[in-house]
């Protein structure tokens, strides 16, 4: 392994050399030696990755496929699948997970991890490479590392550098004239016009004239040498947001019980509660991360209605979660890393909870927060306003959890409501259901009486009309409404409508609905 130091961002790329070899060879139960695996390149299959028996033997990633064979008939050779390699270096990416949360993929067969200002936590850079090459070993795969500065050093150096070196800490400009300049992530096409003209190494290239090179070969020569040497920034992109709060805990004997990963939890939630009082703020979305010894990970996340920082209440939050999950939560052989971070964070001040409104308030929270643990986040909803006089546009459902009391929006809708005069609404408002059989003493007139699920009601009563009009700038709504509240002999109250005006016949003849029912 290589350590370089150019710069206080400190990157390690992990190398899978025979991810493709490697992931058959797991699924099978007896390996066969030599493995190849091929696809189809133009008109000739050609050798695209290769096990260690086959790289004993002679084989070379790049030889035909029938060469191959005519070399060792006893070859198995199996065809590239580019999907499930995908899939199965994002699942190394989530384990490798555990040594920090910033983390880029870096395909078809590599890992970036920035270790910035946290390979401490494993006693040294060193150590830290050594636990994640056993972890990968155990697994089952073939990896080599690399540390540097930059991202273009590190990934030279895990894939082109001296793997019987051992760590030391050099300078870029250093570490990286002896590799060839395929290290440099170019095209192919254009490490072959180089090595045409004798350029073959990265220290060739370093003290030419940069003019002529970018007009020759391209201006990504000297962008990828740029970014490789630390000269020019090369962001890395994580595979998931980093939370701005995260807690964790490893454990040196795995856990598998319920009441230990709770306690787990309280235990982060307690040290999380401290740097967010910190910043006055509170959690709103939290992940539980649970790092199983075969390097699956469970993720368990929960939210909150309001802003909460309580350990208990962020432990009660889980016990929903997990009793919800039930079997899904599979410890296998144990968890041995648990980490808590905080997805999404907003001010929360100290208050005073006292009798009232505000107290009863928060108790509704605490509910709409157990039921969406238990029940699923988009399972429990409340109604949001909308500015729309068509009632069944009126109001939206939205997650309970995603809006605030304020963001409903209800205050508002009821002072617009009573500005503009409208009448009561209906406690259960109906998708409109049609009205076949209905009988008006004149055309634009009342119902008389009408029939509504095969039963006759003679209406004694009625209040309107209250006219809606569509929007006239979109579709909603449709033809002008006439709104009547009806009640019938029987005392039930029915709030009916007429779509579309007798005046205007065209292209269809009014309809009578009815859209709600009074308590």
């Amino acid at each position: 392994m290589w350590s370089s130091v150019s710069s206080s961002q400190r990157i390690l790329s992990l190398w899978l050399e025979r991810l493709s070899t490697d992931r058959i060879a797991r699924q099978w139960r007896e390996a066969p030696s030599p493995l190849v695996v091929f696809g189809k390149r133009g008109n000739l299959d050609l050798l695209l990755a290769i096990d260690a028996a086959a790289e004993r033997l002679g084989l070379t990633v790049g030889l035909a496929l029938a060469q191959a064979r005519a070399m060792h008939p006893t070859l198995t050779a199996v065809p590239e699948d580019f999907a499930a390699d995908a899939r199965l270096l994002d699942a190394i990416a989530e384990a490798c997970q555990r040594y920090t949360p910033l983390l880029a993929l870096d395909p078809p067969d590599g890992i970036l991890l920035d270790i910035s200002g946290c390979a401490h936590l494993f006693g040294g850079e060193g150590n830290l490479c050594d636990d994640l090459l056993a972890r990968m070993t155990r697994w089952g795969f073939s990896a080599c590392t690399a540390i540097a500065g930059t991202i273009g050093a590190a990934s030279a150096l895990a894939r082109f550098g001296e793997r019987e070196l051992p760590s030391v800490h050099l300078d870029a400009r250093e570490c990286l004239p002896p590799l060839p300049l395929a290290a440099l992530r170019l095209p192919q096409e254009t490490v072959a016009a180089l090595a045409r003209v004798g350029l073959k190494r990265i220290g060739d290239i370093l003290d030419l004239p940069r003019a002529p090179l970018a007009a020759r070969f391209g201006a990504d020569l000297l962008r990828q040498l740029d970014r490789a040497l630390g000269r020019e920034h090369e962001p890395l992109s994580p595979r998931l947001p980093v939370a701005p709060y995260i807690a964790e805990k490893s454990f040196h004997e795995p856990i598998a019980r319920e009441e230990d990963v709770l306690a787990s939890i309280e235990l982060l939630a307690t040290r999380l509660e401290t740097a967010l009082a910190a910043r006055g703020e509170g959690a709103k979305r939290l992940e539980l991360a649970l790092f199983r010894t075969d390097g699956a990970v469970k993720r368990i996340a929960t939210g909150t209605s309001r802003p909460l920082r309580d350990p208990q209440a962020i432990r009660a939050l889980f016990v929903e979660r997990l009793t919800a999950l039930g079997d899904e939560i599979d410890p296998g052989f144990g968890f041995d890393l648990a980490r808590l971070s905080v997805l999404n964070a907003e001010p929360c001040p100290d208050e005073q909870i006292g009798l009232g409104a505000r107290e009863d308030q928060v108790e509704l929270d605490r509910l709409v927060d157990r039921l969406s643990a238990r029940l699923g986040r988009r399972r429990v909803s409340r109604l949001i306003a909308r500015d729309s006089h068509i009632p069944e546009l009126a109001a939206a459902s939205m997650p309970a959890q995603a809006m605030t009391r304020a963001e409903l929006g209800w205050n508002v809708f009821r002072r617009s409501h009573a500005a503009a005069g409208l009448s009561t609404r209906p406690l259960r408002l109906l998708k409109p259901e049609p009205i076949a059989d209905i009988f008006a003493l004149v055309p634009d007139g009342p119902p008389a009486r009408f029939r509504w699920r095969r039963a006759l009601h003679e209406v004694v009563r009625v209040e309107g009309p209250e006219r809606i009009e569509g929007a006239w700038w979109s579709e909603e709504g449709g033809p002008a409404r006439d709104y009547f509240h009806v009640e019938d002999k029987a005392g039930l109250r029915f709030w009916i409508f007429r779509a579309g005006l007798y005046r205007d016949m065209a292209p269809a003849p009014p309809r009578w609905f009815l859209h709600g029912i009074y308590a």
